[in-house]
């Protein structure tokens, strides 16, 4: 296999990087999903990790892997240099780069996935199936509005901290119970989905990376808040996709998780 093998796999197991185009056209958006770096060698072994780390490519490294598959792309922007020396933002590129490990980010497609990062989200959290789409695509899109069981606040909290694993999740309680949410993973808030989920009746937001006027504003309409870390938001969709890839693979493959992100 080479890299534009398992390109083509998760294009057609999972989205292809043209519903990121579809994404970035409709609403705006912007994104650099597809192969990163191909250092031209054969590909035996993957890693799948959400960032491209330092952490992760020495685990790949320890590991004898020469693949690492993100969700974050290793480049966003325009870069004008690489840089290896420690602390460098192009560190973990030019490890990779140094050692033969080729990179693939899928991005904003693996988002908006039928079955993708935002999708998973929704199920975390306890939805079956979404009642309104924010950013509505040709197949699948962003952000989600849906029903879960009645319940108290903090029989919600419980759920979450449980299912996501972390102790970094911030929740504000409104005095209402919740059953019904709306959840944007990553850094999904904005006036756009703040009156998505208003106008659909969520008693509940959930999200990451959310300012505090955003969070304020929220409270003030009599919506319980969920302030995910952006990491936990979407390492859960992440990890539920690499289980469903990784036998199609054909090569050894491991879900790199980082705790001190979660």
């Amino acid at each position: 296999m080479i890299p534009h093998d398992i390109f083509a796999l998760l294009e057609s197991k999972v989205a292809p990087v043209a519903l990121s185009d579809e994404l970035c056209a409709k609403y705006g958006a912007y994104d650099n999903s597809g192969i990163i770096l191909n250092c031209g060698k054969k590909v035996r072994s993957a890693l799948f990790a959400l960032d491209l780390s330092v952490a992760a490519v020495k685990r790949a490294e320890e590991l004898g892997y020469d693949l690492i598959v993100t969700h974050h792309p290793a480049i966003y922007a325009a870069i004008k240099r690489v840089d290896c020396a420690c602390g460098s933002p192009t560190e973990a590129l030019a490890m990779c780069a140094m050692r033969g490990i080729s990179v693939i980010s899928m991005h904003l497609n693996f988002d908006a996935a039928p079955r993708g990062i935002d999708y998973y989200l929704m199920r975390g959290l306890g939805g079956e199936r979404e009642e309104a789409v924010c950013q509505p695509l040709t197949s699948g899109g962003y952000g989600r509005v849906y029903s879960v069981p009645a319940q108290s606040f903090e029989s919600f909290k419980r759920g979450v901290e449980k299912t996501f694993e972390s102790g970094r999740i911030r929740f504000y309680d409104s005095g209402r119970k919740v059953s019904k949410v709306a959840s944007f993973c990553g850094a999904g808030c904005d006036d756009e989905t703040m009156a998505f989920a208003v106008s659909h009746g969520a008693d509940t937001f959930v999200s990451a990376d959310m300012k505090h006027h955003q969070i304020a504003a929220l409270v003030s309409l009599g919506l319980n808040v969920v302030e995910m870390t952006h990491y936990c938001s979407e390492i859960y969709g992440f990890g539920r996709i690499y289980d469903e890839v990784k036998e199609d693979l054909g090569i050894p493959s491991e879900f790199f998780k980082d705790g001190a992100l979660l």
